[in-house]
């Protein structure tokens, strides 16, 4: 018995050992994944530029990579600000103000079929900066940022908290988790993973209720300054580590407890954006002269 307690003990030993070194081996792999894809899309941001004579002046991951729950297939979602030549803008013809690769503009490189990018051109920015616009505003406090170029992101971050409207950006995530909790989770059986894409927002809108700021990109910060009753918060749980582990998370039935917190949030949330009352001064003169100094930093 002695020799088989022995035996058991170092089959236990070796089998944990063999766990913990794949687990090693997964993390590497995907560690040196990641860093290929970092470097891909660092060369396609590099040839953008030669490409379509631009500068990029700002770029980062707006999807759910930079949300924290990516999927095993997820997207790059990269997005971008660029700058033309000052020639470019003395035009009396208004032209085209967005760049989307590979979809509709191709580069002299291949693009990874997970890549998408998307960039605006400066003036767009700055004008949906003004009305501060939410999934700018996300960019530009990415957790994941590729590149960044000269001192224009730096001073529109420095800058968004005089622009910021909380009305219409509590509109903004107000509308989109309705529109997603109408489309996919009224069934009996419904789309597992749609919930964090009606739960992002609502916390997002429960965040400038709260703090009348913008919000973070970040799920899982939304998710614990929320604090939400235990049994809510263990079910989210459940499911965010189901998602982040792989689960495809397709039809399952319906989560009554997170419906009937989605429902009742919603309702609050729009009673209360109906009551704010916002005035904001105007920022265009400042945004031009942004714009001016970006221009001459860029190009001069």
């Amino acid at each position: 018995m002695g020799y088989l307690s022995y035996f058991q003990n170092q089959s236990l030993l070796l089998c944990s050992l063999l766990v913990k070194c794949s687990i090693i081996l997964v993390v590497k792999v995907y560690m040196e994944w990641v860093n290929i894809m970092h470097e891909h899309i660092l060369d396609v941001i590099k040839q953008t530029e030669i490409d379509h004579d631009i500068k990029i002046l700002y770029a980062c991951e707006s999807g759910s990579r930079a949300w924290g729950f990516p999927s095993k297939d997820s997207d790059y979602d990269v997005r971008f600000i660029y700058v033309h030549r000052k020639d470019w803008y003395l035009s009396i013809d208004q032209k085209r103000d967005v760049i989307e690769i590979p979809t509709r503009d191709k580069l002299s490189i291949p693009v990874d079929d997970l890549v998408d990018m998307s960039g605006w051109e400066l003036t767009k920015a700055l004008k949906l900066f003004r009305k501060s616009n939410p999934p700018l505003l996300e960019w530009l406090r990415s957790n994941i940022v590729y590149y960044e170029s000269f001192s224009t992101a730096k001073q529109m971050r420095d800058f968004d908290g005089t622009i910021f409207l909380p009305t219409s950006c509590l509109y903004h995530y107000l509308n989109m988790a309705k529109g997603n909790f109408r489309e996919y989770l009224q069934g009996d059986d419904v789309r597992i993973k749609k919930y964090f894409y009606v739960l992002r927002p609502v916390l997002a809108a429960r965040w400038i209720k709260k703090y009348h700021t913008v919000p973070p990109i970040g799920f899982h910060e939304l998710f614990e300054d929320a604090a939400l009753p235990p049994a809510l918060h263990d079910e989210i749980t459940t499911l965010l580590k189901r998602k982040i582990a792989g689960e495809e998370l397709n039809l399952e039935p319906r989560i009554d407890l997170i419906n009937s917190f989605l429902q009742e949030e919603m309702e609050q949330l729009e009673a209360y954006a109906q009551s704010l009352d916002f005035v904001q001064e105007d920022p265009t003169e400042k945004l031009n002269e942004l714009f001016r100094k970006t221009l001459d930093e860029v190009w001069n």
